[in-house]
């Protein structure tokens, strides 16, 4: 196994991910907060197109999405996590937000699905914002400086 528990790939889309040792700490963090321990998490990035074709074939959703985590394992976790790089880009304008902010925070949200945080009622959706809110508050200055720039 790697010296990593995260690992990243990048499909079909012309995107680099900066500072994956920053964000793995970060990560490890989390889950150590959680008091959850990580076999191992591939973060697959992508386009709208490829993340709708996931959804479609496993899922039987039509409809683009920003993350489709799945779990296979939960103790250690273990899971493999698609984001789409198009639907960051997308939301964080819609919402007003810098895309690296944007970005961590759905990274988090699939670990927060992983430990045990859901968002399929309007209460659990609460809880995950303020979960959310408080693991992005966790980054290293680092990655928060990084978060200050437009991407």
């Amino acid at each position: 196994m790697s010296s990593s528990k995260f690992t990243f790939f990048i499909e079909d889309i012309n995107y680099s991910l900066e500072h994956e040792i920053h964000i793995s700490q970060w990560l490890s963090d989390i889950a150590t907060s959680e008091k959850r321990s990580i076999e191992s998490i591939e973060y697959i990035f992508c386009s709208d197109i490829y993340l709708l074709e996931i959804n479609k074939t496993h899922l039987n959703h039509d409809y683009f999405t920003d993350i489709i985590t799945f779990p296979m394992n939960l103790d250690p976790i273990e899971a493999t996590i698609f984001i789409s790089i198009d639907r960051i880009r997308e939301n964080a304008q819609q919402f007003k937000q810098h895309f690296i902010d944007e970005l961590h925070r759905v990274i988090a949200h699939g670990l927060l699905h992983l430990v045990g945080y859901n968002d399929k009622t309007e209460k659990e959706s609460k809880i995950m914002r303020t979960m959310e809110n408080k693991v992005l508050s966790m980054r290293s200055l680092e990655l928060q400086k990084k978060g200050s720039k437009n991407h």
